[in-house]
């Protein structure tokens, strides 16, 4: 009678489950679980640090729009997770963390890093639990699959007390009968008076702009929204998260005046995205005051939470709602209504772009962070996959580099962790191999999780790493700001050292030979990393959280 230990069951439970890839710290008690799944077919992935196992799995679930896997070793490897699940939690990505911990049989006799994972991860995650039985593993793993993508997906956490992973079990008595259970991931319609509303609403309204987020790339509701935007002709703005839903050269598209729009607009269309400070809280004096508006958005508590009057709420899947819309509107809205207020658009873009200075390509050192930005958007491929990760070179980034591709511009999202961008940009990698991933890093997140460059090189995943070295965290004109300076290291020779290809620039005109250099050593399946020393006095001209200025 052949007899299977939990991490064989474990192993082959997230099998079934459709696992590829395993992002993991190698450890106690999780060993054998490790070594089961490499034994499954799983590819294997190590990182240097927990939370980069985590945040890797976020990237990855974010570009593919499924679950990632992620697992760590008892005690303090558990609680490395959980800066990347929450991250997670707050930019609602489906990534399955998986943790070892103390024996049951020795619960409160302060073993090895005994600590109670569950309460801990419980804040962090949509979902938390600890098996007990081991024929119950395979029900349990296919459990954290579904509530990670059901409904507004999220990271959940499922803990294996050493007993459970290293206890055997004849096969016989497992149950398999849930394994691999397809995700139901339910897409819910929209209460149909609510639609009818809303599409009354754009058919009366004469400034409409929609605005929408991550919810939209989760609900793969792309095509929906272009077709929206292009039948009704309704100007459209994302949040940065949700950018490359529809390309940022969409003719609709009406960037440089985003503020204006906002101001101006009579019906405010806010499609899967939190209504926080990411956006204003969509409210005044950000926003226009007498505006309608209306909320699409999966999740009932976010509509029920809106920081300002939500006249039209549908709780909804975006792709089953965006559908119904388009129904409703088919004959009752023409993109000719809203003409007039394209042209008023459309003449105010014109004229910022005709501005003096608004094209000047700054070439004078030290290199402003503009000037490399431009050089990047540039050099990029239309389809690559950005990832942004910093102060004022993320700040300095979202308005110069554009996006093309649903997905595929990734950042820290309303949590703000910095660090995410090597990790980010790693999991993008594995997500989609075939396309370019450039990360841009400020030189003090860089740091956070810079020994993931080992990583990218034992596993021969080839991205190019861009760092912005300002000397320090964020601008600081009069150099005065305590913990600040960092001083202008050269991470490049680091890079060196760990079997990356490393470029140093310091002059405008070296930045587009280095990086052309650095992305054939990409191409031939190196790391590149690209360190250009920019001015420290160079400060984002953009909105501002009050509560935290720097």
């Amino acid at each position: 009678m052949a007899e299977l230990t939990g991490s064989e069951i474990l192993a082959k439970a997230l099998k079934n489950e459709g696992t590829e890839n395993l992002f993991f710290l190698m450890g106690g008690p999780m060993l054998l679980a490790e070594a089961s799944c490499i034994k499954e077919g799983i590819r294997p992935i190590d990182v240097r640090h927990e939370q980069a196992a985590a945040l890797m799995g976020q990237a990855y679930s974010r570009l593919l729009q499924k679950p990632s896997v992620c697992m760590a070793a008892s005690g303090p490897g558990v609680i490395n997770l959980t800066t990347g699940l929450a991250n997670a939690l707050i930019d609602c990505a489906p990534v399955v963390a998986i943790g070892g911990s103390a024996p049951i049989s020795q619960f409160g006799r302060q073993v090895f890093q005994e600590i109670d994972q569950v309460a801990l991860l419980k804040p962090c995650t949509k979902w938390a639990d600890r098996v007990y039985n081991l024929k119950r593993i395979p029900e349990q793993v296919n459990a954290a699959f579904q509530k990670a993508m059901g409904g507004k997906p999220g990271p959940v956490y499922l803990d294996f007390p050493g007993d459970i992973l290293y206890g055997k079990i004849p096969e016989e008595q497992i149950d398999w009968s849930l394994s691999g259970r397809p995700l139901l991931n339910a897409r819910p319609m929209g209460d149909p008076s609510q639609v009818a509303r809303l599409a009354e609403a754009i058919a009366s309204a004469k400034q409409p702009i929609i605005l929408s987020g991550s919810g939209v790339i989760w609900s793969r509701a792309w095509d929906e929204m272009r077709q929206l935007v292009e039948k009704a002709g309704i100007p459209f703005y994302t949040t940065p998260q949700g950018r490359g839903v529809l390309p940022d050269d969409h003719p609709l598209s009406y960037l440089t005046m985003r503020s204006a729009a906002f101001r101006e607009a009579d019906l405010i269309i806010v499609i899967g995205t939190r209504m926080n400070y990411i956006i204003g809280h969509a409210a005044p004096p950000r926003f226009a005051t007498g505006a309608t508006i209306a909320r699409i958005d999966i999740d009932a508590d976010e509509i029920a939470s809106s920081p300002r009057t939500v006249h039209i709420g549908i709780v909804g899947d975006c792709k089953m709602v965006l559908t119904q819309l388009l129904a409703d509107i088919d004959k009752r809205v023409s993109a000719e209504r809203f003409a007039p207020w394209r042209k008023k658009l459309a003449d105010g873009e014109a004229a910022k772009r005709a501005a003096p200075g608004a094209n000047k390509p700054m070439d004078d050192a030290p290199i402003h962070p503009l000037r490399l930005c431009d050089e990047i958007k540039n050099f990029m491929q239309r389809d690559a996959i950005l990832v942004v990760d910093g102060q004022e070179i993320l700040n300095f980034g979202r308005q110069s580099m554009p996006t093309f591709a649903p997905g595929h511009r990734l950042n820290s999202g309303p949590f703000g962790t910095m660090g995410v961008g090597l990790p980010f940009g790693l999991g993008a990698k594995v997500a989609k191999p075939d396309k370019q991933v450039i990360v841009v890093h400020g030189d003090g997140s860089f740091g956070l999780n810079a020994m993931e460059l080992d990583t990218a090189v034992r596993h021969r995943i080839p991205v190019l790493v861009v760092i912005s070295l300002n000397g320090g965290w964020t601008a600081d004109p009069n150099r005065d700001k305590p913990g600040r300076d960092l001083g202008y290291t050269r991470y490049d020779k680091m890079a060196e050292a760990l079997g990356c290809h490393g470029e140093y620039v310091e002059q405008p005109d070296q930045i587009r030979p280095a990086l052309e250099r650095a992305q054939k050593k990409v191409d031939a399946g190196m790391v590149a990393v690209v360190n250009v020393k920019t001015d420290y006095r160079a400060r984002a001209d953009t909105a501002r959280f009050a509560d935290y200025s720097t």
